[in-house]
């Protein structure tokens, strides 16, 4: 599978705001971006004026990589997002949220998207009290994931709950820090996604 190996705070330049995708670093003054906040390169500096597709695109691009997505995946979770009834944008970002990998790490179990893919590749949660070893899954308003017992002490998992409250859990999870679980008490909502995206623009840019 083909997969980002550049440095990933470029990323984040590219993109001209944090996508989160070196955990912990992100929130603090190490942060590359906050150093160096415009694009990367010898251009970077340069000011250029933005087109109405440049600008839809760079924020579909945004969204893609800050949930580590390749771009059919990504097109896929559109097509979706789509047929349901409601709003495609919010639709596509409520999806996004409820991805088991994304869970795992909006819990505090990892420190980033990436490293919460791992942990679940690898076989380290548990999903209602079964194994589960795929990142994309959905899940519904009631499941409950946890840490294996066995994988309770590993380093990155009891770092990630260390400083979890630093970026706080979203209102629509309850964790249970003591007992490696947490649980969907409802589906996110718009006003539960704080972090920059115009969902408009990706719907605009989809719709050509």
């Amino acid at each position: 599978m083909a997969r980002y190996t550049e440095a990933k705070c470029r990323v984040c330049r590219r993109e001209g705001t944090k996508v989160f995708l070196k955990g912990d670093r992100c929130y603090t003054d190490k942060c590359p971006f906050e150093r160096r906040p415009y694009p990367p390169g010898q251009h970077g500096r340069r000011r250029k004026k933005s087109t109405d597709y440049e600008v839809q695109l760079r924020e579909k691009q945004k969204l893609r990589r800050m949930y580590g997505l390749l771009e059919g995946q990504f097109h896929d979770y559109f097509l979706e997002a789509d047929r349901k009834k409601g709003i495609t944008g919010q639709n596509l970002l409520r999806m996004l949220e409820l991805r088991l990998d994304n869970v795992v790490y909006r819990a505090g179990f990892a420190n980033s998207r990436n490293q919460a893919r791992q942990l679940v590749r690898h076989g380290h949660l548990e999903l209602n009290g079964h194994k589960v070893d795929i990142p994309s899954l959905q899940l519904r308003v009631g499941d409950v994931i946890q840490v294996k017992e066995r994988s309770r002490k590993i380093p990155v998992i009891v770092e990630a709950l260390e400083v979890v409250d630093r970026r706080g859990i979203p209102e629509w999870l309850e964790g249970n820090a003591e007992q490696f679980s947490a649980a969907v008490k409802a589906e996110p909502q718009r006003e539960h996604i704080t972090f920059p995206v115009n969902e408009h623009l990706i719907v605009e840019l989809y719709s050509k």
